[in-house]
């Protein structure tokens, strides 16, 4: 009898979960299932096509096989080249729905980390994982969000929702000036009532998380001078540290007095002589020197990640503070370049990831607790962070990212674009502010 009450009052509980789905969601839940194999062969033509960033020729073929699949849908595309920053361009549709109904910005992007000339090039299917270049990041990102728009079209709700999608071609490397690259972007999410980003879905132990922030990704470049000479006489009046103990007097301050929650900050490339250079890119070092000279210059390069523009300025602030002060007859100076901005953990994100949880209570799935933005990196949805709320992570989960052997799973994809299909449709119904 125990076990027979238990039975029942599961299934009581769990009965009213399906009946708060509507038909029109019932049937978007059908139709993402019905169409999961074209979904997967949608993302084994797009992973075989190389979209490296620097590929700019493939990255505009993406473009091309993806504009159809919108337009399919009642989407208007614009293909918006951008040679001016050496990268293909962005690709962007939008549909028109209701007046006065919210407008959706989706986020995803053409491009991968795999340039023609890595042996990472084709997809292949193993069982419930798509193994190949960018079949996660993002182009398992790009069939979801498609996924899910077939299936508003095909439950009717499609129809009556303002929808801007923007791809961007450079997200992976992005392109220089920053401010051009992404000025397309920016704009939208001053339009948008709220953003989603089609990256990939993070779990813990098993369990689907909730993304409401992501961090900054900041770079800084220190440069130390110093007065050369032979090294008998380094530390004497007059003749100073020199420029590489003034650079690891920086450096180990950093370690010492910059620590603080959220914040990670990285040393990358170091050097220093009698001279020092950095190449174009910033990444390859020269030196010479002898070990009876003393160094007259000092070089090095790292990152920054903050969870917000307050700490991004005042993590700068203290790093300036440290540069400052001189060893005996040294200089220094450091620059940044911040390139892209955080997105912090609003409270607006956090009311878009509660309207999430009830669709996952809707279709009977966990709900979401939010992931530590430590465990997020950055991305193009925190262009437009100060300006929408906004949610990460509507593309399906994977392994493996950046590296030969990236692999999305597959089953994921169909979940992802039931969630978020039904999510689009429900915030699509509501009425701007």
């Amino acid at each position: 009898m125990k076990f027979a009450f238990a039975v029942a009052l599961a299934l009581t509980v769990a009965a009213p979960a399906q009946a708060a789905m509507t038909a029109a969601e019932k049937k978007m839940v059908a139709t993402v299932d019905a169409e999961q194999e074209r979904s997967i062969a949608l993302l084994e033509r797009l992973a075989n096509q190389n979209s490296g960033s620097l590929n700019i020729a493939g990255v505009t073929k993406v473009a091309e096989m993806v504009k159809p699949e919108f337009e399919a849908l009642g989407f208007t595309t614009v293909w918006k080249p951008l040679p001016e920053t050496k990268r293909a361009g962005h690709l962007i549709a939008t549909h028109k729905g209701r007046a006065g109904g919210k407008l959706l910005l989706l986020i995803g992007h053409l491009d991968t980390v795999f340039e023609p000339d890595s042996p990472f090039q084709t997809f292949e299917r193993k069982g419930d994982q798509g193994v190949g270049p960018g079949a996660a990041d993002n182009k398992g990102g790009v069939v979801t969000m498609l996924a899910a728009l077939r299936a508003m079209q095909a439950a009717g709700t499609l129809k009556d929702a303002n929808i801007e999608v923007h791809l961007t071609g450079d997200e992976e490397r992005t392109g220089d000036p920053i401010e051009l690259a992404r000025a397309d972007l920016v704009a939208a999410g001053k339009r948008a009532d709220a953003a989603l980003d089609f990256e990939g879905l993070s779990t813990e132990d098993g369990r689907d998380m909730g993304s409401i922030a992501r961090r900054s990704s900041n770079s800084w470049e220190l440069r130390t001078t110093g007065k050369s000479g032979h090294s008998s006489g380094i530390f004497r009046a007059g003749v100073g540290d020199g420029a590489i103990y003034e650079l690891a007097r920086i450096v180990a301050a950093f370690r010492t007095e910059l620590p603080e929650p959220n914040l990670t900050f990285n040393v990358g490339l170091i050097t220093g002589g009698a001279t020092a250079a950095l190449d174009a890119d910033g990444v390859r070092a020269t030196a010479t020197g002898k070990t009876n000279i003393i160094p007259a210059f000092g070089i090095a390069r790292g990152d920054f990640r903050t969870l917000s523009q307050e700490q991004t300025d005042r993590v700068r602030a203290k790093m300036q503070a440290i540069v400052a002060k001189h060893l005996p007859e040294t200089g220094a100076t450091i620059s940044f370049d911040e390139g892209y901005p955080p997105m912090a953990p609003t409270a607006g994100n956090r009311a878009l990831l509660a309207k999430l949880n009830i669709v996952n209570r809707d279709m009977g799935l966990p709900q979401m607790a939010e992931l530590d933005p430590l465990k997020r990196g950055a991305g193009d949805i925190a262009f437009v962070a100060q300006d929408v709320d906004g949610l990460v992570g509507l593309g399906p989960s994977s392994e493996g990212d950046h590296a030969p052997g990236e692999a999305v799973d597959l089953p994921s994809i169909a979940k992802q674009a039931k969630r978020a299909a039904i999510l689009m449709t429900r915030l699509s119904r509501e009425r701007r502010p």
